[in-house]
């Protein structure tokens, strides 16, 4: 399948991309929005793996719409902050079944998504304008998020939820559980865009370069992900890494192998630390000398085999420290501080439990018909067909994990190894799998 979207409908998705207020997350207007950037993501991701002309970027690009889209995704981590924890402690709330809450939990991970894929290109960051402020702050909120993570311990221990599964979460633990999920994959998505936006120094602006090395001080918290590494754990004594949005077991021969979030992570701090701009604007005082001489130790012969350039990285830091610590660096400069995400806390300030209480009773609480028509509105997005283009894995049984070898016949969205897992996971599967034969059916008509 070589094209979700023409190139005419591309552009009337994009252009009517809008900025939604708070109490309207999960509304039907937000959720035309949703399905708008579900397709537009799928459709980056085919061109970019096919390497076909990325009009999807483009068409951002010229109608100066990825402001827009770091705005909606910074207002559901807002949310996510602000709102998600009082509906969660809702004493009325005990919805049919949680797949709307689910949907607006995964909006932002879609966004990220997206980001990832058209900041890869310099047209993309530079048509950013104001808006890189807000997600330079945005990636740091989430690498230091992770940073603390890791140092007490608490990684992932489990796999991505399948979309129809979701359908099947009922518990408001269910949700936080797969809200923590998705926080560990966004971080990681936040740090391949902020690598992006390192890779165009040259282009941004002077402030935007102080806020990510002077302000938030980024190249000594990516020094906290090298020395805790959130991408590799150990499970039953067996090497796992974590790469295409799921951990997998890596074979003991590959155990030093560097993988694509880890090769994320130095390209960056290159990025910070040796080129000419950061390194005039860094302030290489004591203590940030004494946290960059740690990365020498992660600086191995294999690894500099598989990214040469880390050679540079270690000769740069040989000679840091035998350098005396420079003096403190002065200047004025007027700063550029991040808008979005103070604006939406001061437009919503001190009304987050009547948003709550008021989504609960109009949006997250739908009857049997609405759920219906919800999913058969995502059930056009996600056809199969479209998902085994983006997914380059094979598929895995429901029940147990291992390789599918056939899908569910009336749904056609799960896959079992045999008929003993399909069996044993029935209960679970019912009802996502009404829901989406019955969504499936109505698209037929």
């Amino acid at each position: 399948m070589d094209s979700l979207l023409l190139y005419g409908e591309a552009e009337g998705y994009i252009q009517g991309l809008e900025r939604v207020a708070l109490r309207d997350i999960g509304s039907p207007r937000w959720f035309r929005q949703h399905e708008y950037i579900e397709k537009l993501n799928m459709q980056a991701i085919l061109h970019a793996r096919a390497n076909q002309e990325e009009f999807i970027k483009d068409l951002f690009v010229s109608l100066g719409k990825i402001p827009t889209l770091v705005h909606g995704m910074i207002l559901i981590e807002v949310w996510k902050q602000k709102v998600f924890p009082i509906i969660c402690k809702l004493q009325d709330f005990s919805p049919m079944s949680s797949f709307p809450l689910h949907i607006v939990i995964r909006h932002e991970v879609t966004i990220i998504n997206l980001l990832e894929t058209i900041l890869y290109h310099k047209e993309s960051c530079e048509a950013a304008e104001g808006a890189v402020v807000d997600l330079v702050d945005y990636c740091h909120r989430k690498l230091t998020l992770l940073a603390g993570r890791c140092a007490r311990g608490e990684i992932p221990t489990e796999d991505r939820t399948s979309h129809t599964e979701v359908l099947n979460m009922n518990s408001v633990q269910d949700l936080q559980n797969q809200s923590t999920m998705l926080e560990f994959a966004i971080s990681l998505k936040a740090l391949s865009v902020l690598r992006y936006i390192t890779d165009y120094v040259e282009s941004l602006s002077l402030s935007v370069l102080t806020r990510m090395l002077n302000t938030h001080n980024l190249p000594c918290v990516l020094v906290q992900l090298v020395k805790h590494s959130p991408w590799s754990r150990r499970s039953g004594g067996n090497l796992q890494m974590y790469e295409a949005g799921e951990w997998k077991e890596i074979p003991a021969e590959d155990s030093l192998k560097m993988t694509k979030v880890e090769g994320q992570v130095w390209i960056t701090l290159l990025n910070l630390l040796l080129k000419p701009d950061c390194q005039r604007k860094y302030d290489f005082n004591n203590f940030n000398k004494n946290q960059l001489l740690k990365l020498r130790a992660f600086l191995t012969d294999v690894a500099i085999d598989q990214l040469p350039n880390l050679a540079d990285l270690q000769r740069f830091l040989s000679h840091l420290a035998v350098t005396d610590p420079a003096p403190p660096k002065k200047a004025l400069i007027l700063e550029q501080l991040p808008e979005i995400w103070n604006e939406i806390v001061a437009e919503n300030s001190g009304k987050w439990k009547a948003i709550a209480k008021h989504q609960v009773k109009k949006v997250f609480n739908p009857s049997v018909n609405e759920l219906r028509e919800q999913a058969n509105r995502l059930g056009e997005i996600y056809k199969s067909d479209v998902l085994e283009c983006l997914i380059p894995d094979k598929p895995k049984c429901g029940a147990c994990g291992a390789v599918g070898a056939k899908r569910c016949s009336r749904c056609q969205g799960e896959w079992y190894c045999n008929r003993e897992c399909q069996v044993k996971h029935w209960p679970k599967h019912k009802l996502a799998c009404q829901m989406n034969a019955e969504a499936t059916e109505e698209l037929q008509k």
